[in-house]
């Protein structure tokens, strides 16, 4: 069964950041949401912050990634910035490179979104006070029908994690686990 006009966006499982999930299990939920999403012709769009060589996008104000600028890594060729092999694209998902928090800021996600005709996102990430609420803000902002898949987004901080996804989301999108947004698929 296909599920219309909706996109799984898988955020910021890259190298560097993907690191601090601790072990290879917690990447199960999102390997989860990737088959299911493959097994029913839901589109996955993979997204990751990366930089130019020089980093001319980073201003010395900014106090996320000025510290990048500063010491190195974090370009787009870096091996820090490719997606976990764990969860490596197939043929055909775009990898969408952001400069900022957001997955829309300084990257082509709209256009591509558009290009589908999009109109519903399934969101995951790491983390949830970072892309995954960036990206939703934006998202609610621009009309677009949104899911966020509680158990594939991660926080360091569970306290912050725990109060995103019980009051603050569900404001704005459908809030469930993996297994239960694989259900509504069926």
């Amino acid at each position: 069964m296909t599920q219309i006009n909706s996109a799984l966006l898988v955020m910021d499982l890259q190298n560097a950041i993907a690191g601090h999930l601790g072990d290879k299990q917690a990447l199960f939920p999102y390997k989860m949401a990737l088959e299911a999403a493959r097994n029913h012709n839901i589109p996955v769009i993979f997204v990751r912050v990366a930089f130019r060589e020089g980093y001319p996008e980073i201003s010395p104000m900014n106090r996320m990634f000025a510290r990048a600028a500063q010491y190195g890594g974090m370009t787009v060729n870096d091996e820090t910035t490719q997606i976990h092999p764990e969860l490596a694209p197939q043929p055909g998902e775009p990898i969408v490179t952001k400069k900022r928090i957001s997955a829309f800021t300084g990257s082509d996600l709209e256009m591509i979104l558009r290009a589908k005709g999009i109109s519903k996102l399934i969101l995951s990430g790491i983390s949830t006070s970072g892309v995954v609420l960036s990206t939703l803000t934006e998202a609610a902002d621009k009309d677009y029908q949104l899911t966020v898949l509680s158990d594939a987004c991660f926080d360091p901080d569970p306290e912050v994690h725990r109060v995103l996804l019980e009051k603050v989301f569900t404001k704005r999108a459908d809030v469930m686990t993996v297994d239960a947004w694989v259900d509504t698929l069926v």
